[in-house]
């Protein structure tokens, strides 16, 4: 079946919301020393099911795969797509994957599945062009230059406002009428007016850390606002050997970005709105956990 049919696109809100399970706030979750017990998720049964079914066809391409196929981005046969909730997102996402990056492990996946209107993954050399845009736009990568995602709108309006600045910068132009154009476009920081987020887009780049480097450099992302997340421990059952517990998977980070994007730039109270975003994710991890305590040889059935 195809993402872009009636009957995925129109998996309204009223559908997605049936499923969810009324738990404890985030704040608690991720206090918690398990980070995904308490998410406020769709009911898993027809992950269960599948599970319990073995690998099943893709529609698409017809390839075998376990829940979905990582190739089409979409559900197989033995998981009904009207089953799987849709997230809706405040902004875009942009995934950058590395060419050497293996599909069936990277969990990019994940967002594409459970918002597909709002994901695009890339794969590298393939980049979109963002120089333009470079005012609404940001790229969560660790570094010296990196911003919290508190400090995102302010320093984006600061961009805005210096592309104002180099627009009337006409030596033709009449002081005085250069003068009035600025105060017409250019508003204080501080200005309740000038308030809210111009962010539009995220971008991510989907790989090991030791292979960041090479799209991280390059040019077309360069110049981009750098945004670091907050240190949280992950739960990803393929940790990077060497690497500390804090280098979080790729749907993990996109997680908990838009949960403190929502608290931190919207300004409202988390409710769980993002938490469906790990519907795949905190299966396989309590799958393969209980497969890992009980000596059995279930996580074979999720390595796709």
């Amino acid at each position: 079946m195809s993402l872009n049919s009636p009957i995925f696109l129109k998996r309204s809100e009223e559908n997605n919301s049936k499923f969810v399970e009324t738990k404890q706030s985030q704040t608690t979750s991720i206090a918690s020393e398990d980070p995904l017990q308490n998410l406020c998720l769709a009911s898993q049964e027809v992950l269960q099911k599948a599970q319990q079914s073995g690998r099943s066809k893709c529609l698409r391409c017809g390839g075998s795969r376990m829940f979905y196929c990582y190739t089409c981005y979409v559900p197989v046969e033995n998981v009904p797509i009207e089953q799987i909730p849709l997230v809706k997102l405040p902004l875009k996402i942009d995934i950058i994957k590395h060419p050497n990056e293996t599909d069936g492990k990277s969990t990019a996946i994940h967002a594409k599945l459970l918002a597909p209107e709002f994901v695009n993954i890339y794969t590298y050399p393939c980049i979109p062009e963002y120089e333009e845009k470079d005012h609404e736009v940001a790229l969560v990568f660790p570094g010296p230059q990196s911003i919290s995602i508190k400090d995102i709108s302010f320093h984006l309006q600061k961009r805005i406002q210096n592309n104002v600045r180099g627009k009337n910068d006409d030596p033709d132009k009449p002081s005085f009428k250069r003068k009035r154009t600025e105060e017409q476009q250019f508003c204080d920081l501080n200005d309740s007016k000038c308030k809210g987020t111009p962010l539009k887009k995220i971008i991510f780049i989907d790989s090991t850390w030791n292979q960041t480097n090479k799209i991280f450099t390059d040019e077309r992302l360069q110049g981009l606002l750098q945004v670091e997340l907050k240190t949280r421990k992950t739960c990803f059952w393929r940790h990077q050997k060497g690497k500390p517990d804090t280098f979080l998977s790729t749907i993990e980070a996109i997680y908990y970005f838009l949960v403190d994007y929502h608290t931190d730039i919207l300004k409202e109270k988390y409710r769980g709105q993002y938490d469906n975003l790990l519907f795949f994710y905190s299966f396989m991890y309590q799958l393969i956990k209980n497969a890992k305590c009980s000596g059995d040889k279930e996580t074979a059935k999720l390595t796709h």
